[in-house]
């Protein structure tokens, strides 16, 4: 069992930034990370990812704005968000997916919004 612990959500303007974290419960050399978003109406869709080994990719629409990255040492990954627009407005979930087992664990989710 993985548990995972989201903060870092807010209102921000247009143009500014937002720092998402995610603690876990267990160590990241066992875990790809990942943060997925989901806007009213929309399906879930991946943000950016991190791989166990510190391997990234990410959605074509934050690249360049968005930053992944962990702390090993606080079991945490951040999601640095620059440049928002309205259109990043969304519920943003933290994954953890165990690398041995397959299994993965979501966050509670935490709230985004940009005004314009």
């Amino acid at each position: 069992q993985v548990q995972l612990v989201e903060s870092g959500g807010g209102l921000v303007q247009a143009g500014g930034s937002l720092r998402l974290t995610c603690a876990a419960s267990i160590s990241l050399f066992s875990l790809r990370m990942g943060w997925y978003r989901q806007a009213p109406g929309k399906q879930r869709e991946l943000v950016a990812r991190i791989t166990n080994v510190g391997n990234t990719n990410y959605a074509d629409s934050v690249k360049g704005r968005f930053t992944i990255s962990r702390d090993k040492s606080k079991n945490t990954v951040y999601l640095q968000m620059n440049s928002l627009t309205p259109e990043d407005t969304a519920v943003y979930y933290c994954n953890a997916l165990v690398v041995l087992s397959e299994r993965d664990y979501w966050g509670q989710g935490t709230q985004v919004t940009v005004s314009s």
